[in-house]
């Protein structure tokens, strides 16, 4: 099982935060300061070159960065040695349902565990929020195509079926 964390800067509600739903479930760590993430974790970042794709499957960990991308002194996680964008998903959480790539943390952790095999545990995750099973329905079949992939290079193709 792969461990979760994530970096979380209170900006938003924490009666509505996933990341927050996510951790009192049990399913990961809140990292309080971005120097605190774990260096060889799996960072899952929107800038980034390459796509997770079933080739990363023996990451150490995983983290998100539940923040705002417009305050994230992005310079500070740009040096992290394994940093993955996911591919093109549609958001089917209640504020940006609809939205492509517009998740919230807990559809990127779930997109994320699904892609690399864990797809009970992505359920599990969405479990926590009450409108998490439709994320699974919106994405069935890219995740399901994204999962059967060799590698980011492949990942890119199909996601462009999709586009």
């Amino acid at each position: 099982m792969i461990p979760l964390y994530a970096y979380r800067d209170n900006s938003c509600d924490p009666r509505k935060c996933t990341v927050k739903k996510l951790e009192r479930a049990g399913h990961l760590t809140i990292i309080k300061k971005i120097s605190q993430i774990p260096r060889n974790t799996l960072l899952l970042d929107p800038t980034a070159e390459q796509a997770l794709s079933p080739a990363d499957k023996n990451v150490r960990s995983i983290t998100a960065l539940d923040c705002s991308w417009v305050v994230l002194d992005t310079g500070a996680v740009s040096s992290w040695r394994i940093r993955r964008a996911l591919p093109f998903l549609m958001a089917a959480n209640p504020v940006n349902f609809g939205k492509p790539c517009m998740l919230s943390s807990v559809e990127a952790f779930a997109a994320a565990l699904y892609i690399l095999g864990e797809r009970e545990r992505a359920a599990e995750c969405l479990g926590c929020v009450s409108w998490g099973s439709r994320f699974l329905e919106v994405n069935k079949e890219p995740l399901e195509l994204y999962a059967e992939a060799k590698d980011s290079t492949e990942i890119v193709k199909i996601q462009a079926l999709f586009l």
